[in-house]
């Protein structure tokens, strides 16, 4: 038995998490903090006395803390290890000795305060190899006295002063978990003795490097002191700086946080990172985009001087940027416009312009203004109100929201006075289109519909709302509107008028794709995390989240305003909680209340407030998920932090790269990459970053499941007739005929079972999913105490997140969940300061139950099936982890949730698996790369699913009762039914060979995002190979597998247990017969 390729280049799931060596195709490059690169030389550096004497300090500090490493969960402050070592060395251990040995030994010596809370260890001690028992009462945990759920509270009273080393040694490997994260063993003997003495090299190691840098002419006791005086650690409670200060910085320096206008340059950052001791070359690739000048044009004709003034003294525009005039001007020729240029060139100023034109000449004038996201609505919205307030004659205008969070009891006024509606699809869908006769003043007047950000809409929710578009025009021209102009903005996309055209069905679109805004000089920084010590490469990488909290905070310092992209919610919150942590022990306290997170699941009130912070230049950081990648207007950011790569691909890269410098400003975006393959690959080719063209943007407007939704909804709206084809294309006709009942006269209308409200019976984004309520009940009970929602959690997170006994954390603030109740849909948390996370202990089963169709394979033997699909989940426990290792492993009784939904696979025949396994390649490995290989390939991947191959499952110490069966399997999220599955199904033979071609002829070796690997594998494409996946897709197809192929995997093996098993028929339905080619 063995494993391939990517296990052996990645590491084990354990690995990845730890942050330690990425699966790169090259060696890494790694650097010597400055002052400390090993310089070979025949005689070791003879040493001065005070460094012998250093050395007796440090030996006494190893042996205690290697005593301390053996014991499980010991609290190592240094009160503890002071004492322990003056009765070793019989003199008193000085701060400034250790400070010595941290200065030495950067990387090395842990010596911070920790909020005392930290060392807090779990109330049961006993860890037995059986089941666990239920975790201690709550109130074991609780912080005395009333605990705070504000955001950036901190109680700098309550800390402690940690030494600690650091500790690669990993002990005896316990036999009976068989789980890929082992509980801390403690070590034996022997092993501390290692430990010790390979620690010991080291600081001798260090001692050199310094003797042999230091110039003739200078004292390295007296270099060593100087630098030893910056790892003093500052107690956070001690001198509290006032607002606008922060602590001294690396240099020793007193100094306040740079307003915006004053701060540091980026190449001045840059230099200054480049220096720092913790600097080891992280920077893999640098490149800089220079700043370029605007290019102003004249409006033809021009636009009135109550405009010219309306924009001068609202925004300071006195002149309009190239792509601006020509998007106005071809508005004003009768044209519809898609812009696609780059962030922040004042795309929205296209469709305003216009609007105000429109009142001017027709003060009945209405527009729409439709947008993604509510926050990028209320953004845009407040922007025009104060271009209408500074227009003479368009003051009155009144501007409204309509979203689903607007209070019935004003929607009617709304519909009658409001000029201009800022709305999204949603409404448009499901309570403007189905109420025609109560919008008709606001669809005859209607002059303009925007639609930003275009480059939203694609996949399953942009063929909605292409349908959602055509129903618009269709009411629009039924009460006698045929004037309507469409405009819309986007990134810069490929082929963006075939995307507009395909959204609104319209022709005549003038593309404007030529950026005439200015903009800043931007640096772009590809930065890979570096060895944790370069000097003992068995300690491993330093985690992503580690370099970019403190790139983060180094950033932020200098008044740098930054905000850190995380790709999951929970990422998020984890690096808000470092950001906590790493800033109080830095006694940075002036920043952390500068510092937020935001994602989906706050409440509306929590997201506007912080959306007002960073717009007024409030905070100076921000950590969020790609709800803030979208053109939101949060003030000027300096920076972008991006941890890892995007789940959205390259598009998503670069929409949250342009988010820095939004105004022409000097800008700095940073790459941190994980040690994943699909990171890893453009750590490699950060070329691809940015000479790759992006994917095109898909809309199926074939699909009949889609279709019929709509046309359902179309014909309650009015009956349909032939010749609304032209709204709805060729494949109307046959669907009316099939599916909507027919009258007398030869009009359509809705089916009966889709009354009385057919667009409830559709949703346009999916089935909209139950949701949990957060509630924080900690001050329950004491005077004044009320209960709180922190937030709403889904029910597909619900399950992962707020089991009993997990840690649920909210703007980095932990909670323990102390009850969840399934019926009312509700959690209740306590806040505790705990220093431990959770990760639940869960399984996902994707099975395929009934088969509905069965597809021939041109040439081959096998087949391709369609059918209904289980999708069972299952959380039996969960890990509390610290530091990324396991401190204890808890039984969970939840009930499975199980849901249906419709879906393809192909099995993988029993000679291929034969194949593999006398090759010695991990089948496993194998489908879980053709599963990608096949995905990447069908233009509408994004709205269909893979069973992703778990790493702690497939590399198991011990054998998996769970076996899976040998077939690749997809299928569609449950609650969305955009008939993707049976496209798939349909298309079945052109996308295996064309994922057959494109990884046979793949130069690269081991796989990459252009044939095997893919960015949105929430596996992180480990369990993964490509010879294998080119072995099953030949094998799918009926093609001959080359002898040297099967050579090509290498020689080293791995014993692993197998996971897959031969997979059995699927039971079909009455009367299916197999499809012809």
């Amino acid at each position: 038995m063995s494993t391939t390729s990517r296990k052996r280049r990645g590491g084990s799931a354990a690995d990845t998490e730890n942050g330690d060596g990425g699966p790169s195709t090259k060696k890494p490059r790694t650097k010597q903090p400055r002052g400390k690169k090993p310089i070979r030389v025949e005689e070791k550096p003879v040493w001065p006395e005070y460094f012998n004497e250093l050395l007796k300090v440090f030996k006494a500090l190893n042996t205690v803390l290697a005593f301390c490493s053996s014991r499980k969960n010991f609290a190592i402050t240094f009160p503890v290890v002071r004492t322990s070592v003056e009765s070793l060395l019989h003199v008193p251990l000085e701060l400034e000795k250790v400070a010595e040995l941290k200065a030495l030994l950067p990387e090395v010596v842990k010596f911070a305060y920790t909020p005392r809370t930290e060392l807090r260890i779990h109330g049961d001690q006993h860890v037995g190899s059986g089941r666990r028992e239920r975790s201690p009462g709550y109130s074991a945990f609780q912080t005395a006295g009333p605990s705070s759920s504000r955001v950036n509270d901190v109680d700098a009273d309550e800390h402690v002063l940690v030494l600690d080393f650091m500790n690669n040694s990993r002990g005896r490997k316990t036999a009976s978990t068989g789980l890929a994260y082992a509980l801390p063993p403690a070590l034996t003997p022997a092993a501390t003795k290692k430990l010790v003495e390979r620690r010991n090299e080291r600081f001798v190691e260090a001692v050199n490097e310094l003797l042999s840098a230091t110039p003739a002419d200078d004292d390295p006791v007296v270099l060593l002191q100087a630098a030893a005086r910056e790892h003093i650690p500052v107690h956070p409670g001690l001198n509290r700086l006032p607002a606008g200060a922060s602590q001294p910085d690396a240099k020793g320096k007193y100094k306040v946080v740079p307003e915006p206008d004053s701060r540091p340059s980026i190449e001045e950052v840059i230099d200054e990172i480049e220096q720092q001791d913790w600097y080891m070359e992280q920077i893999a690739c640098r490149r800089v985009f220079e700043a370029r000048e605007g290019q102003v044009a004249a409006l033809e004709p021009p636009m009135s001087s109550s405009i010219a003034q309306a924009l001068r003294d609202s925004r300071k525009i006195t002149s309009l940027y190239k792509h601006q005039v020509a998007a106005i001007n071809a508005l004003s020729q009768g044209k519809n416009v898609i812009v696609s240029t780059s962030t922040a060139s004042g795309k929205s100023v296209i469709y305003q312009v216009p609007l105000l034109q429109f009142l001017e000449a027709d003060p009945q004038s209405t527009a729409f203004f439709v947008y993604p996201t509510k926050a990028l609505a209320q953004d845009q919205r407040a922007a025009l109100e104060q271009l209408l307030y500074s227009c003479p004659g368009l003051e009155h205008i009144q501007v409204s929201t309509y979203d689903g969070d607007t209070p019935q009891e004003l929607r009617a006024g709304i519909r009658e006075n409001a000029s201009v509606i800022f709305t999204n699809f949603d409404m448009i869908h499901a309570s403007i289109l189905p109420h025609e006769d109560a919008w008709r003043r606001f669809l005859k007047n209607l002059k303009i519909v925007a639609v930003d950000e275009l480059h939203y809409y694609h996949g399953i929710f942009g063929s909605h709302v292409a349908q959602v578009m055509r129903r618009l025009r269709r009411v629009c021209a039924a009460v006698g509107n045929r004037r309507t102009r469409f405009v819309s903005c986007s990134a810069t996309i490929s082929k963006p008028g075939q995307h507009m055209k395909n959204i609104f069905g319209v022709d005549n679109i003038e593309e404007v794709t030529e950026d005439g805004a200015p903009s800043g000089r931007k640096d772009f920084l590809v930065w890979n995390p570096p060895l944790k010590d370069p000097m003992d490469p068995t300690l491993g990488r330093i985690h992503s989240m580690t370099e970019a909290t403190r790139l983060m905070r180094f950033l932020m310092a200098r008044g740098v305003r930054v905000i850190l992209f995380c790709k999951i919610r929970k990422s998020c919150e984890l690096a808000m909680k470092s950001l906590r942590q790493e800033l109080t022990a830095d006694g940075r306290l002036d920043i952390l209340e500068r510092v937020m997170s935001y994602r989906g699941g706050y409440s509306q009130e929590d997201r506007r407030r912080i959306e007002r912070e960073a717009f007024s230049g409030n905070l100076l950081g921000i950590v969020a998920t790609n709800a803030l990648e979208l053109g939101v207007d949060i003030g000027v950011l300096d920076a972008v932090i991006m941890l890892g790569f995007p789940m959205g691909g390259l598009a998503s890269f670069r929409q949250q790269a342009g988010r820095a410098g939004r105004r022409a400003r000097d800008a700095l975006a940073v790459f941190v990459a994980d040690s994943l393959p699909v990171d890893q690959h453009f750590v490699n080719h950060p070329e691809e970053l940015f000479d790759r063209t992006t994917d095109d943007l898909l809309i199926d407007l074939d699909s009949k499941v889609i279709l019929e939704a709509h046309l359902q909804c179309a014909g309650h709206e009015m009956p349909l007739t032939g010749e609304d084809e032209v709204y709805f294309g060729p494949l109307m006709k046959e669907i009316c005929e099939t599916r909507l009942v027919k009258d007398k006269e030869g009009w359509f209308h809705t089916h009966p079972r889709y009354l009385p409200y057919p667009s409830r019976h559709v949703s346009i984004r999916g089935a909209e999913e139950e949701k949990y309520s957060v509630v924080d009940v900690t001050r329950m009970g004491k005077p004044g105490g009320i209960a709180t929602i922190l937030e709403e959690v889904e029910l597909s997170r619900a399950l992962f997140e707020i089991y009993e006994g997990a840690v649920f954390i909210h703007q980095g603030l932990t909670f323990l969940v102390q009850e969840v109740s399934h019926d009312t849909k509700m959690a209740k948390v306590v806040r505790s300061d705990v220093n431990w996370i959770t990760e639940p202990r869960d399984f996902t089963n994707v099975d395929a139950m009934q088969t509905y169709r069965i597809r021939e394979i041109k040439g081959s033997p096998q087949r391709a099936f369609y059918g209904r699909v289980e999708l069972l989940t299952v959380v039996f426990g969960y890990f509390k982890l610290r530091n990324k290792a396991i401190i204890d492993a808890v039984d969970l009784d939840t009930p499975p949730w199980r849901r249906e939904t419709t879906g393809m696979w192909l099995d993988v025949p029993k000679s291929a698996l034969d194949l593999m396994r006398a090759c010695g390649m991990n089948p496993a490995e194998a489908i879980h790369s053709a599963q990608h290989a096949f995905l990447n390939r069908f233009a509408l991947a994004i709205d269909l699913k893979t069973e992703c191959k778990v790493p702690e499952k497939e590399y198991k110490a011990a054998a998996s009762q769970r076996k899976r069966p040998a077939r690749l399997i997809f299928y569609e999220p449950s609650g969305k039914t955009g008939g993707v599955a049976v496209k798939a199904f349909d298309h079945v033979n052109d996308i295996l060979r064309d994922a057959h071609d494109r990884v046979e002829s793949c130069e690269c070796e081991e796989g990459c995002t252009a044939c095997v690997d893919s960015p949105t594998c929430k596996e992180g494409n480990v369990v993964a190979s490509k010879t294998g996946a080119l072995i099953v897709l030949k094998a799918l197809l009926g093609r001959p597998i080359d002898v040297d192929l099967l050579q090509q995997e290498p020689t080293e093996t791995a014993d692993v247990y197998d996971t897959v098993v031969e997979a059995m028929s699927v039971r079909a339905v009455e009367g299916v017969e197999v499809e012809s080619v």
